[in-house]
């Protein structure tokens, strides 16, 4: 009897072990809303899965929650946007092999009424200053992604702690608070591969842009096998390889929404690209 119980308690444990470690063909990929808002990830990931025979499984949710997703080896990569996150995920020990992606830039909208009369600036911390003076309505994403991290710096850089019926936190992807925006007059700041996706179904107006501040670039690391063992790791550095290389550049510069680049590729600067940062 005890020998039969040892026997299926190895089994047992064969049986968690097999579920522990990674599947080969399946690479868990943590990324910002913007990337699949945008219809990005729609557009390139079907060459890599084409080109590899891996399955990319894309969990979409804000940078502060795909680094966590990575802190704990949930996910083998995470291709997010907040460069100093990122960094400090890195040097934690959680991440390994860090890469630039590309950029694209922020931007603010809101009703084309322009309650709070930001059109026209270029300096990001005044808009935000007659957002706030005027009591216009703000919609934050309030969900510690990138988009978030960028709005908070730049409340702080203009010494202003937003609070009030004008400033609301939806705790929502990109996407969604843009339509939010959209039904309450309101006013976001967004990513622009994002605003140019859902640009033809809202009224919102472009209304803010080209303060160097508003700069966004997307990095790309791959969870650190020596504190994770069972994640793919090797997956994860061939979806970096692929993202970097000339065919993963140039897919990313081709990428169009309304006959303009939503992203602009880093990581080889021959990539084809006809577009210039704002």
């Amino acid at each position: 009897m005890k020998r039969v119980l040892l026997t299926l308690l190895g089994i047992a444990a064969l049986g968690i072990s097999a579920i522990a470690c990674a599947d080969p063909s399946v690479l868990r990929l943590a990324t910002t809303t913007s990337t699949e808002n945008s219809g990005l990830l729609g557009d390139i990931l079907p060459r890599f899965e084409k080109d590899t025979g891996m399955h990319v499984k894309v969990i979409a949710v804000g940078t502060g929650k795909a680094l966590r997703l990575g802190q704990n080896g949930d996910v083998d990569v995470v291709l997010v946007h907040a460069p100093p996150a990122e960094l400090k995920f890195v040097a934690a020990g959680y991440g390994v092999n860090r890469r630039k992606v590309m950029y694209n830039d922020f931007i603010l909208v809101g009703p084309a009424s322009d309650p709070a009369k930001i059109s026209g600036l270029k300096n990001v911390e005044d808009a935000f200053r007659r957002i706030a003076d005027s009591h216009s309505l703000f919609v934050s994403r309030g969900d510690d992604s990138g988009t978030n991290k960028k709005e908070l710096a730049i409340w702080k850089a203009a010494k202003i702690t937003p609070h009030g019926k004008w400033y609301r936190a939806a705790g929502q992807g990109m996407g969604k608070v843009l339509q939010v925006a959209a039904e309450l007059d309101g006013y976001t700041l967004t990513d622009r591969g994002t605003w140019l996706a859902y640009e033809s179904k809202l009224p919102l107006k472009l209304l803010m842009q080209g303060d160097p501040r508003m700069y966004n670039p997307y990095g790309v690391i791959a969870v650190n096998p020596s504190r994770y063992p069972d994640v793919n790791y090797t997956g994860a550095m061939r979806f970096i390889a692929w993202l970097t290389s000339v065919e993963g550049q140039n897919m990313i510069s081709a990428y169009r929404k309304h006959n303009q680049q939503l992203f602009v590729p880093m990581a080889i600067t021959n990539a084809k690209s006809t577009h210039a940062a704002r």
